[in-house]
C-alpha cells in the first residue's frame, strides 16, 4: 500500500468535505433546522475519521499547535464539565454536541488544510457563494418575495437570502465580503479572476444593503474601515486602494440618497438615542439579571430561551430564542468563566495575527510588486471576523450554526497562518501524543455518532407526528416513539401529555395517564411552567379536584408571572372553582399582556362578567323587595 497516495487522498477527502459543510450550511437557511444540523454533523464525523486514519498512516505525522489551541480545548472541556451539572440535560446536551462539532472543525482545519491551494479555494468559493445568496437576496428585495425557497419568511420587504432573518444573511456576507475585497486588491490572482471577484463583492454589498440590517451595515462598514485603513498604509496598495474606496463612498451616497427603505432604515438607526430596538433591550434585561444570580459560570448551556419566562418583561409574549446579543449570550450561558475562556481565544487569535503580518504582507521589492495570497487571506478574514464581532453586539450570529462553522474556519485560517512567521508551533506526534489525539477523535467520533443515531431517531419519529392531525391517536403514537428514541427530550413528554389532555374530554383515565407525562416533563425541565400548567388543568378537569390543581397553577404562575398564557389559564381556574371576581382578575391581567389574539381570555372575559353583572343585578332585586 503506498501509505502516502492513501493518505493524499484522505487529506483531499477532508478537504472535500469541509468545503461541502461551508457550501450547504448557508444554503440550507443557515443550517437551523434539525435534519441540516444533522448532516453536517455527519459531515463532521467524516473529517474526524479522516483525520484519525491519516494520523496513523503518516509515519511521522506533525501537529500545528497555535495558542489559541488551548482556548478551544479548555472551552470544550468546561462545556463538558458544565453539561454535567446543567438543569436541563437534553438542551445542555444539544448545544455541547455543538461546541464539540466547531471545536473539532477548527482543529481539523488547522491541522490538515495547511496547502495554500486549499486555503485559495475555500476562499474564492465562499466568495462566489455570498454572490449567489446575495444576489437571491436582491430578487426577493426588488421582486417582494416573501419566500427562501419554498418556505415563507417572517420579515417582509426585506432580502434574507437563503436564510430566514435577514440580520444573519446580513452576518454571512459581512464576512465575506473583506475576503473577497482582499482578494481583489492584493492576491497575485488573474486578470480574470479579479474581474469576477470585484463583480462578484459588488453583488455582496447590494445583499448586505438589501438585508436592511443595521448589525450587518455597521459590521461591514467598521471592517471595511479598518480594511483600507491598512491597506492605505502600504503604498504599494494605496492607489487601488483609495480608488475602490472612492466607488464604495460614491456608490454608497448614490444609493442611500435614491433608496426610500435604506433612508428610512438610517434615520431610525441614527435618530434613535438608544440606538437598539427597545425590544432587544427588553431581551437584554432579564439575560442580565439572570447572569447576576449566576455569575461565574451562568445558567447553564443555552437554558436563556428555557429560563426567560420567569423574567420576561411584560411587553414580551413570544419566546426570544436567544439574547440577540452573543457576548451578552455567552456571558449568561456560560457565565464568566466560559466567556474569559472566549475572549482569550479571539484575544489570542488576534495577537497571531498580529505576529504573522509582517510575514505574509510580502515587500515591494517581491515579484508582484508584494502581491500576495497569503496576505489576501490574513487581511480579508481578520477584517471579515471583526465584522461579526461588531455585528454581534446586536444580533446572535453565533448561534447560527452556517455562520459560526464560517466564523471558525476564517478563524482557523488565521491561527494556522503562524506557521509563516515561525516554526516554534509544530509539535511532532511522537506514540504518546499519537495515542493521545487517536483517543480524543475516538471519543469525539464514539459520543457525536452516538447523538447523532439518537437525533436521527428522534427526529425521523417527530417529523411524522408533525404531519398526522393534532391530538390524535396516531400523533400521540408517534410523540411516543420519538421519546423512546430520546428520553431526556421534555417537550416531547409535555405534548404527549397535553394531546391525552385533549383527548380526556372524553376519557377521566386519559388524564391521569396525561398528568404522568406532565410529571416527566416537570422532571426533565423545572422550569417549564406550561408542564405544571397543564398537570394542574387535567386535575380541574375532568378529574374535577380543583383544590389540588391550585399548587400546580401557582408554581407554573411563578415560573411565568408575566405570560399571558399562564395567567388566562389561571382565570380558568377560578372559573372551575366557582369564584368569578378571582378569574375576572386574571382574565383582565391577560388581556392587558396580550390584547389581541387572546383566545381564553377573549371568550371567558364577558362570561364571567355577564355572571357578575346577573348576581349583582339579582341581589339588588331581592334588596329592594326586602326593603319593601
Amino acid at each position: 500500500m503506498n501509505r502516502e497516495l492513501v493518505d493524499r487522498g484522505c487529506e483531499r477527502a477532508m478537504f472535500g468535505l469541509v468545503l461541502a459543510i461551508l457550501v450547504y450550511g448557508p444554503l440550507a437557511f443557515g443550517a437551523v433546522g434539525t435534519r441540516d444540523f444533522l448532516l453536517i454533523q455527519a459531515m463532521t464525523l467524516g473529517v474526524m475519521l479522516l483525520w484519525l486514519v491519516r494520523l496513523w498512516l503518516n509515519p511521522k505525522p506533525r501537529l500545528l499547535w497555535p495558542p489559541i489551541n488551548w482556548c478551544v480545548l479548555a472551552f470544550t472541556a468546561y462545556a463538558l464539565v458544565r453539561y454535567f451539572t446543567a438543569d436541563i440535560e437534553y438542551v445542555a446536551r444539544l448545544e455541547v454536541t455543538r461546541v464539540v462539532i466547531y471545536a473539532f472543525l477548527f482543529l481539523a482545519v488547522v491541522n490538515n488544510l495547511q496547502r495554500q491551494e486549499y486555503t485559495q479555494i475555500i476562499a474564492l468559493t465562499l466568495v462566489f457563494l455570498a454572490m449567489c445568496i446575495a444576489a437571491y437576496g436582491i430578487y426577493q428585495f426588488i421582486t417582494d418575495s416573501d419566500k427562501v425557497w419554498t418556505f415563507v419568511k417572517s420579515y417582509k420587504h426585506r432580502g434574507s437570502g437563503t436564510y430566514f432573518s435577514p440580520n444573519n444573511f446580513a452576518g454571512f456576507l459581512e464576512m465575506i465580503l473583506p475576503l473577497g475585497l482582499a482578494w481583489l486588491l492584493v492576491s497575485r490572482a488573474t486578470a480574470v479572476t479579479r474581474v469576477f471577484v470585484g463583480y462578484a463583492c459588488l453583488v455582496i454589498i447590494g445583499g448586505i444593503v438589501v438585508s436592511l440590517s443595521r448589525g450587518g451595515w455597521a459590521g461591514a462598514i467598521v471592517s471595511l474601515i479598518v480594511m483600507f485603513a491598512l491597506l492605505l498604509r502600504h503604498r504599494n496598495f494605496r492607489l487601488p486602494a483609495m480608488i475602490v474606496l472612492v466607488l464604495l463612498c460614491i456608490g454608497g451616497g448614490f444609493l442611500v440618497k435614491k433608496s426610500q427603505f435604506v433612508r428610512m432604515r438610517w434615520n431610525e438607526m441614527t435618530a434613535n438615542q438608544r440606538f437598539n430596538d427597545s425590544a432587544r433591550l427588553d431581551l437584554w434585561e432579564p439575560a442580565i439579571r439572570m447572569w447576576r444570580e449566576n455569575v461565574w459560570f451562568g445558567v447553564g448551556p443555552n437554558h436563556y430561551n428555557y429560563r426567560f419566562r420567569a423574567y420576561r418583561p411584560q411587553d414580551i409574549q413570544l419566546q426570544p430564542d436567544r439574547v440577540h446579543n452573543d457576548y451578552l449570550n455567552a456571558l449568561t450561558d456560560w457565565g464568566v468563566v466560559g466567556f474569559v475562556l472566549v475572549a482569550g481565544a479571539w484575544v489570542l487569535l488576534y495577537a497571531g495575527v498580529a505576529k504573522t503580518w509582517r510575514y505574509v504582507r510580502g515587500s515591494p521589492a517581491d515579484f508582484g510588486g508584494g502581491n500576495s495570497n497569503k496576505f489576501a487571506v490574513v487581511l480579508g478574514a481578520s477584517c471579515g471576523l471583526a465584522a461579526i464581532l461588531v455585528h454581534s453586539v446586536i444580533d446572535f450570529n453565533m448561534q447560527i450554526p452556517a455562520n459560526a462553522i464560517l466564523a471558525i474556519t476564517l478563524m482557523a485560517m488565521l491561527a494556522g497562518s503562524l506557521r509563516f512567521a515561525t516554526e516554534r508551533y509544530w509539535i511532532g506526534a511522537r506514540l504518546p501524543s499519537k495515542l493521545l489525539v487517536s483517543a480524543l477523535l475516538a471519543a469525539g467520533l464514539a459520543g457525536l455518532g452516538w447523538q447523532l443515531a439518537r437525533g436521527a431517531a428522534e427526529y425521523r419519529w417527530l417529523r411524522k407526528a408533525q404531519a398526522l392531525p393534532d391530538a390524535s391517536l396516531e400523533q400521540i403514537a408517534a410523540l411516543k416513539k420519538a421519546f423512546e428514541a430520546e428520553p431526556q427530550n421534555f417537550l416531547t413528554a409535555y405534548y404527549i401529555g397535553r394531546a391525552l389532555r385533549i383527548q380526556s374530554e372524553v376519557d377521566e383515565q386519559l388524564a391521569r395517564e396525561a398528568i404522568q407525562w406532565f410529571e416527566r416533563s416537570a422532571a426533565l425541565n423545572p422550569h417549564h411552567a406550561y408542564s405544571y400548567l397543564e398537570h394542574g388543568i387535567c386535575l380541574d378537569f375532568p378529574i374535577g379536584d380543583v383544590e389540588a390543581a391550585m399548587p400546580f397553577f401557582e408554581k407554573a404562575v411563578e415560573l411565568d408571572p408575566n405570560g399571558y398564557f399562564t395567567s388566562a389559564w389561571m382565570g380558568w381556574h377560578y372559573v372551575q372553582a366557582g369564584d368569578d371576581a378571582a378569574a375576572r382578575v386574571w382574565f383582565e391581567r391577560s388581556k392587558r399582556l396580550q390584547p389581541t389574539d387572546n383566545m381564553i381570555a377573549d371568550k371567558y372575559l364577558p362570561i364571567v362578567t355577564e355572571r357578575m353583572l346577573r348576581k349583582a343585578t339579582n341581589s339588588s332585586s331581592l334588596l329592594l323587595q326586602l326593603n319593601r
